[in-house]
């Protein structure tokens, strides 16, 4: 049975049974305990938490997945997989136990004529919590399954969490027993290779707190009702439905593991260490390319780095196979094909998916060419420094200067029998990252705990937005929180969260950012300085108490800033147009990949797999500022989501839509489903400039912009230090780049005639410090201190010149030159080819004294070069350099 088929029987199962189909929700969601959506149960959490009322009672949706704290057992085992799909059907508040056990039973043990899968009922074994007598009774009832195969585990087997605060409950889970030779009798507890889990029934009740991912935690009370929430993995039922071994050989996964055997020329099945890097691509082909359809884009944070981490493996693993050439792009084709016709997207996407895939791949191919060599200096040295472990700030440099992912770096050590210092590699990492982070963080409501928002939302509902239309209301305070606890009323210079039961304020979302404004009421006066939504349909209106009091059940009249509020707009409207422009550039691959809507100022980042010429960026302005001369009427209106796609409008990645939406309507050039609030017509942008562009990451380009008053004040300042640079060089605006080019040739020129008398000067006083040379033990040493400021490469020509004064003879030369602000000294040592003869190589030479200035460097045997911290430790260096040419 086909995996496609798979799927399909079991939504047409569930809707027969009359659950509502729900559409895959993408990879990535507005979930800040996540960085993908890594259960089937993760799109309705808020209707389990009682957050929203569900608009179903029942569903059912086959689930994308991605789950990577596994990553290092791919391949190596044969069930882990990254990205996997989890078919589920849930209950808010309808049917519990057995309902769930009913409805999984007779899908997975019906005949194949009647839509089941068809799995033999006397080669099921089922596990439950250890205390949930109830459960075994039921399967006993539902299924007729002997007490001999229904097992007891504990809290780290049996009882579900997402492994972070929120819903958990007990659960029981369906095995598959697949017979003796593939492992000892004894059920599930004995051997999970043998007994495959293939279900898993969540009888939700509960929420935890903070604690273990698996067990350990507290529970903190009862869900509003009695939920369940089951998952059925898709590709374990398809390994075991089509005869083959494990999830790398069913027919969503092989067909890359045939690909890959294509280029290397290697047979899968053959070699056992093979194998894992057959496995490796096949799995992280199908994550990569899921999670670029999704919306992520590789970078060196969070959800980038761990693409990245996947792209780089498979080009890792195809390299170990033999193949040297790119692949991604051949791999991507091989996903698309295979997963096409249960995600259409990768079909309709594919060229940007596969431009995004290819540019990773070639920026790790250059990487790899020269950070190989880097890294294979560094484990040289460790092993002739009589070590087997390659030290931290190296791992850190090949990091951070030539962008070897750590792991990387641990793979390619273990294959030359070397650890890696990775506490030495983190510290290191965490001083790079100590930078403030305040204003984020000051943006967000900042508790973890959310009870105490539920608790207002479980009280009052959600808060009705009445800002697409009006700017000032009436409204009722539901409710105060003072340092995150409730109060009933709040004295002026308090800062306060507060809940309205309606308001005008927008809270941020979509890249648009929260309103500001006041709340006036008959003795109170309230600065809003931000709004949040802390649960879904929850604002949070972050503000003091100027003035007065205000308490709960108060009527206050909320006003929001107009005129911050319309600059707002002009730029959240002016990202609509720049998207559409970049997007008539560079076509359906140039997706939104992240916005930020502030007064009179616009960023939008988008994806793009090669540069961004300058040339098309002053074309995107043309054109938008071109459209807004028409000065189009801008609407909005709510439909379906399949209406809304086939009137064209634009659904940005890593949003959740549901089955209304919201589509802002900007005649036929831009047309996106968007929540934000807009201009009524697109001349009030007046202008749109665009002020920068940079690369954010492989594949993503940013582009920044002021708008309406904020580009004109812009371009009027530019225009005035034109025209005061024009009258400072005399001569007319248009002549100002030949003027300039030429002032900065001639500059260029009198800095390199500088140079060259600045190192000819140098140079002179190399007779002298040749002269100065002592023998050491059959050696002329030359070992100085040189005047302050000589460094870098003149320090570097002074030692090489000091070198060729000594001729044939066997020398060290060790010049020393210090900073005295600072105390730092950097240091250059050089040697004879008589010298090197005598087996004396500077880059041992310079460890002997490099403890004196607390210094680092090496080299070759010619020439080493480093520095320290310790300018004082020179005297004792040269000392040093001495005792290791054999002197006293």
């Amino acid at each position: 049975m086909q995996t496609h088929e798979i799927r399909q029987r079991f939504l047409d199962h569930f809707q027969k049974a009359g659950h509502t189909l729900v559409p895959s929700a993408p990879l990535i969601l507005d979930d800040p305990n996540l960085l993908f959506v890594n259960a089937g149960m993760v799109q309705f959490k808020p209707y389990f938490l009682g957050e929203a009322p569900p608009p179903y009672a029942t569903a059912t949706s086959v689930q994308k997945c991605v789950r990577t704290g596994d990553i290092d057992e791919v391949g190596k085992t044969t069930r882990h997989n990254t990205f996997f799909q989890m078919a589920g059907n849930f209950s808010f508040g309808d049917y519990f136990k057995e309902g769930a056990m009913t409805h999984a039973w007779e899908l997975l043990t019906g005949s194949l004529e009647d839509g089941g899968y068809g799995f033999d009922p006397g080669r099921l074994w089922v596990t439950v919590y250890q205390d949930d007598d109830e459960a075994i009774e039921l399967w006993q009832k539902v299924a007729g399954i002997p007490a001999e195969r229904i097992q007891r585990r504990g809290m780290a087997d049996n009882y579900w969490s997402m492994g972070v605060p929120g819903p958990c409950g007990p659960c029981s889970e369906i095995y598959f027993d697949r017979g003796p030779e593939f492992g000892e009798e004894g059920g599930p507890v004995a051997d999970e290779d043998r007994y495959l889990e293939i279900w898993n029934l969540v009888f939700m009740q509960n929420e935890r707190g903070e604690g273990g991912a698996k067990d350990n935690y507290p529970i903190l009370g009862q869900l509003p009702a009695k939920n369940i929430d089951t998952g059925m993995g898709v590709e374990r039922v398809a390994f075991l439905l089509q005869g083959v071994d494990n999830v790398y050989e069913t027919d969503l996964v092989r067909p890359v593991i045939t690909a890959a055997e294509k280029f290397s020329g290697r047979t899968y099945g053959t070699n056992p260490a093979d194998d894992v890097r057959f496995r490796v691509i096949a799995d992280h082909a199908r994550s990569g390319v899921m999670l670029v359809a999704d919306g992520v884009t590789p970078g060196n944070e969070a959800r980038g780095y761990v693409l990245r981490r996947l792209l780089r493996r498979i080009v890792r693993s195809t390299r170990l196979l033999g193949v040297h050439e790119p692949v991604l792009a051949e791999f991507t084709a091989v996903v698309r094909d295979a997963m096409g016709p249960s995600y259409p997207e990768l079909v309709s996407d594919f060229d940007r998916i596969e431009a995004v895939m290819r540019t990773e791949e070639e920026a790790f191919l250059a990487t790899l060419t020269s950070g190989s060599k880097i890294f294979d200096v560094a484990a040289a040295e460790t092993v002739a420094a009589g070590s087997r472990q390659l030290s931290g700030d190296k791992a850190f440099q090949l990091h951070d200067t030539f962008g070897f992912p750590i792991d990387l770096t641990l793979e390619m050590a273990a294959e030359q029998g070397l650890t890696v210092d990775e506490e030495g590699f983190r510290s290191l990492m965490a001083e790079q990252r100590q930078r403030a982070k305040a204003d984020a963080a000051s943006r967000k409501t900042g508790h973890g705990d959310l009870t105490v928002y539920r608790s207002v939302l479980e009280q009052h509902g959600t808060t009705e937005f009445l800002g697409y239309t009006d700017l000032d209301s009436d409204s009722r305070v539901v409710g105060l929180l003072v340092g995150g606890v409730p109060v009933r009323s709040a004295a002026a210079g308090t800062e306060v969260e507060l809940f309205l039961d309606r308001t005008p304020f927008y809270a941020e979302s979509g890249g648009q950012v929260g309103d500001t404004g006041v709340l006036v009421g008959d003795n109170v006066q309230i600065s809003v300085t931000d709004v949040q939504k802390a649960v879904p349909g929850l604002f949070v209106h972050k503000a003091k108490v100027l003035a007065g009091e205000v308490a709960v059940d108060d009527v206050i009249q909320a006003h929001v800033d107009e005129d911050r509020r319309g600059a707002v707009e002009r730029s959240h409207s002016a990202t609509h147009l720049v998207h559409a422009a970049v997007r008539s550039a560079y076509g359906k691959r140039a997706a939104q990949a992240g916005s930020l809507n502030s007064p009179g100022r616009m960023r939008f980042d988008f994806t793009t797999p090669g540069p961004v010429s300058a040339t098309v960026l002053s074309g995107v302005e043309e054109e938008v500022n071109a459209y807004l001369l028409d000065d189009v009427e801008v609407k909005s209106f709510t439909t379906t989501m399949d209406k809304a796609l086939e009137l064209g409008a634009v659904a940005l990645f890593g949003e959740k839509y549901g089955n209304e939406v919201r589509v802002v309507d900007m005649g036929e050039y831009s047309r996106e489903l968007c929540g934000g609030t807009h201009v009524k017509r697109i001349g009030q942008l007046g202008m749109v400039k665009l002020v920068g562009d940079s690369s954010i990451g492989s594949g993503v380009h940013r582009v920044e912009a002021l708008v309406g008053m904020d580009a004109l004040r812009h371009t009027s300042k530019e225009r005035l230090l034109v025209s005061q640079l024009a009258d400072q060089l005399k001569v007319p605006t248009h002549e100002l780049p030949e003027r300039v080019s030429g002032i900065l040739s001639r500059l260029r020129d009198a800095e390199r005639e500088i140079d060259r008398m600045r190192v000819a000067a140098v140079l002179q006083s190399a007779g002298d410090l040749a002269g100065k040379g002592q023998d050491v033990n059959g050696t002329v040493l030359v070992a100085e201190r040189v005047p302050d400021g000589v460094a870098g490469n003149d320090l570097r020509a002074l030692t090489t010149e000091v070198r060729n004064r000594l001729g044939s003879r066997s020398g060290v030369v060790a010049l020393f030159s210090c900073e005295p602000d600072s105390g730092k000294v950097s240091f250059v040592v050089a040697t004879t080819p008589a010298a090197r003869d005598a087996k004396l190589k500077a880059g041992d030479l310079v460890k002997s004294f490099l403890p004196a200035i607390d210094g680092r460097g090496g080299g070759k045997p010619d020439m080493a070069q480093g520095g320290g911290t310790k300018a004082a430790g020179v005297e004792e260096a040269v000392t040093a350099l001495r005792r290791a040419l054999g002197g006293s």
